[in-house]
Formats: structure tokens, sequence, C-alpha cells
């Protein structure tokens, strides 16, 4: 689809697959009303174009080739421009069954309307400017959104707290460009010298905007697609009871048999707002079984990939060669150590753990007793929130296309600050500017290629 709004009428089944209480099938577009002038009769006898906006009337759906009603409905009519696409659009609110569903669905692509690509309602908002791209994107993160500070986030994004913050950034910049541009229009030396001088003023500060922004991309990136967490240890440390006791339900099988976990087990589970996405391993060992042999080696391969790593020990043995070939993986990666069983006698020796940590929160935790699990709750939520802002009223940077767009806008200041320090004419500045400029417009879409476009809304699902 080209930037310009298409003239066709799209339609879809915009509620989840399967069987429920109502399912909503979606028309927009400038066909939209005449179609449900030919499926729709009310039992006041109102027909379509009669209805108000935002009014919802209830009748059948009926095929016009045999006057069969399909089923009993709801019809929601919203006028253009006051509907989620700016376009006319008709909800038909019907029985949430497969049938009654792909029968209403059938029926309006018979009457004039294609099938509409995934995405293509919110694509058409963004179109016709109700949404800019980044509010669009938000779009998905809402119904994604996994724990409560994840909705909040993606709400924040939606009604434009980071696009406000973007182009008051952008505003920022083109003024900068137009200080430099008149100085270009009147080339005296000293009003040269002293706009660049301005503007480098303007632009650290942009750059402190920004580097805030930034600060919050890891911590809105795990709130949009979860903390990939790894739970790692020797075979019978209490990693799948540790599992059990997060998620709060018996997901993993646990007995005192060694290897029971061979296959790896992910969940989400909410942690103070925070979606990890939980891994439990097999035990890693050395081991002559072939299908546990497997599992070990998955284990250390999500090691390399994970956000966070929870390593179990033993409090009631002492550290042994297979519990330092853990430990040895943990390498450069961000870690929380924690000792289980520490409602047992002692045997492990705490200081040699602690060297081997190098420096890591070191925990001491008894998933039997529930003991330790609230402080390690506490750890997480202190390693993704790093200190900063939580749950507040802040923008958060959720996407990595906009925390790549926003980190070279960064970039391309820095140039312009060098261009600066060079001695270089106001021209060669506004060069470097410009192109800072052009890439927050990127976070908007005010300055994206139609194949970004294309590529994103592509990722939505049909009916949305």
């Amino acid at each position: 689809m080209s930037r310009l709004t298409s003239d066709d009428t799209i339609s879809a089944i915009s509620t989840a697959i399967g069987e429920g209480g109502i399912g909503i099938v979606r028309i927009s577009g400038s066909k939209a009303i005449a179609i449900a002038d030919e499926l729709f009769t009310s039992r006041s006898g109102k027909r379509a174009e009669a209805i108000l906006s935002h009014q919802a009337v209830y009748g059948n759906i009926i095929d016009p080739e045999n006057n069969e009603i399909i089923d009993e409905a709801i019809v929601l009519i919203m006028w253009a421009p006051r509907s989620y696409t700016r376009e006319d659009i008709v909800e038909i609110h019907c029985h949430g069954g497969p049938v009654p569903l792909r029968r209403i669905l059938d029926l309006t692509l018979r009457l004039g309307a294609r099938m509409a690509e995934p995405g293509e309602f919110t694509k058409r908002a963004f179109l016709n400017g109700r949404l800019d791209l980044a509010q669009a994107e938000a779009v998905m993160d809402v119904i994604r959104a996994k724990t409560d500070a994840s909705l909040k986030v993606a709400v924040g994004n939606l009604s434009g707290r980071l696009s406000e913050q973007v182009k008051s950034i952008r505003q920022s910049v083109l003024g900068m460009i137009a200080q430099l541009e008149a100085a270009i229009d009147f080339p005296e030396d000293d009003i040269e010298e002293a706009t660049a001088a301005d503007v480098a003023k303007l632009i650290n500060q942009v750059k402190s905007q920004l580097a805030s922004l930034l600060a919050t991309a890891q911590t809105g990136r795990i709130l949009r697609e979860g903390l990939a967490t790894v739970i790692i240890g020797k075979p019978n440390v209490g990693k799948s009871s540790l599992l059990n006791a997060l998620l709060r339900e018996k997901r993993a099988i646990v007995t005192d048999i060694p290897g029971t976990t061979r296959d790896i087990i992910e969940e989400y589970v909410n942690i103070r707002g925070i979606p990890l996405r939980i891994i439990d391993t097999a035990g890693i060992r050395d081991t002559a079984d072939v299908v546990e042999k497997i599992g070990v080696e998955k284990a250390k391969e999500l090691v390399s990939q994970a956000d966070l790593i929870l390593l179990l020990l033993d409090w009631s043995a002492p550290l042994s060669s297979e519990d330092r070939s853990v430990l040895e993986l943990l390498s450069d990666r961000r870690a929380i150590v924690l000792i289980n069983k520490s409602d047992l006698p002692p045997k492990l020796e705490l200081a040699e753990v602690e060297r081997y940590s190098e420096g890591r929160l070191v925990l001491k935790i008894s998933v039997a007793q529930g003991e330790g699990l609230a402080e390690l709750e506490q750890a997480i939520a202190d390693i993704v929130y790093s200190g900063q802002v939580g749950q507040g009223e802040a923008a958060f940077v959720n996407n990595l296309r906009h925390a790549d767009a926003l980190r070279q806008a960064n970039d391309r200041l820095a140039d312009a600050m060098a261009t600066i320090a060079a001695g270089m004419p106001p021209d060669c500045i506004v060069v470097d500017l410009r192109a800072a400029w052009e890439k927050l417009g990127e976070v908007t879409g005010d300055t994206v290629g139609e194949d970004i476009i294309d590529q994103i809304f592509s990722q939505f699902c049909i009916g949305k």
C-alpha cells in the first residue's frame, strides 16, 4: 500500500480466533455504510445510513441472496472522521463463534470489501494522521502487554508521551537550523561565531534530553519483551522448585532424582510488574545420557543469550566441581547467585562462593520454606530499573527501532559539535543538524521510508 490512503474498503474479524461470547467484524472505507445497508436489518427498520455516529443498533445479519438470517447482531457505525481510521467504520458485534463470524466476513467481501492486510486498520489511522508511527506501534504493545507495568508504558506511548518529547527535541533542532541559516544570510564573522557558540549550548541541552530518553531504553525493552532469565545450576539444586515458586504453581516436575529436567521449560512470570521470560534448564553436569546431554548443551547456549542468570548453589553441600563449572559460565554475564536450602545445616564455604562470584549479588534463600524470595524479587526490580524512574509518568523508549533512531540522532548531534569545534562554516553545521532532525523524525514516522512502514504494520494481527 502506498503512503496515500487506499480507496479500498477493508474488512476483517477483529476479535481473537475461537469461541467467545461476542465477536466483531470490522469494516472501514467508503463502501462500509453501503455494505452494512445490504446485510443488516434493524428491528426498528432504520437503515444503516440513517444511524447516528457512535450509536449501537440491534437487528439481524441477513444474506441478501436468499434472505437467510445469519445471526442476531448489534451494529455500531462511526462516521468519518470520528473513527479509528478517520474513515467510515462499521462494527458488527455478533455471537463469537467461528462460523457466524466467518459467514458475516464472507458477506462483507461479497458485497465489495476486500480482506484487510495485517495491521491495515492501524496503518490507515497513521496515514490519515490520527496516530503517529510511535503511537501506532504502541497499539500492539498494549495488546501484547504482559504486566501492569508493561501496559502502563504502552498506554503512555499510545497517548503520545514519547512522541511529544521527540517532537519537542526535533523542534529544538529545527530552531538551531533556522538560527544558522539566518547567520548564513548575513555572513559577518562575528555573527557566525556567536551563532555557532549559541547553537553549541543548545546542542548540549538536546543531547542531555536524548541521554535521558535513551537511559530508559533497556528498561523499556524489558517491560515490552520480558527479561530473558535463565535458571542454571547442577542437578537437584532446586532450579525447578524455584521456577514453581516464582510462578506460584507446579509447572515443573520436582523429584530427588538428579537429571529430572532434561528439556527447556519456558514461562512468563510477573515480578513486581516486570515480565520475566524465565527458563528452567537441565542441570549442568557431565552425563552419558544422550537426551540429558542435549539439554545441558542447550542450557549453556541459553546462558550466553540471557538478560539475567539466576545461578543456584546448595547451602547443605560443599562447592563441587560441577558448581565451579557452572560459576565459570557466568563470565561477564549479569547474574544473581542464589544459595538455596538455607534452612539446612551449612556445608558451603560462603567466602569461596563470593570469590567465584566476582562481586555479583549473592542471596541465601530457601525455596522449600519460601525464604529470601521477596529479596530476590526486589533485586530483580533493582536491576531492571537501575535506580531510574519506575512506573511513573515518564516516557519510555521500549522499541529497538526507536532506540536506534535516537542513538543515531545523538551521533549526528555529536558530529555537529565536532564541526563547530573545528571552526567550520554554518552550512556544514546545518548538514549535521538536519541529519539529526531526520533521524528524530523516524521515531514518529515523519521521515521514515515506505518500506519501513510496511514492515512495521506487517507484524500486526489482522483486524487491528
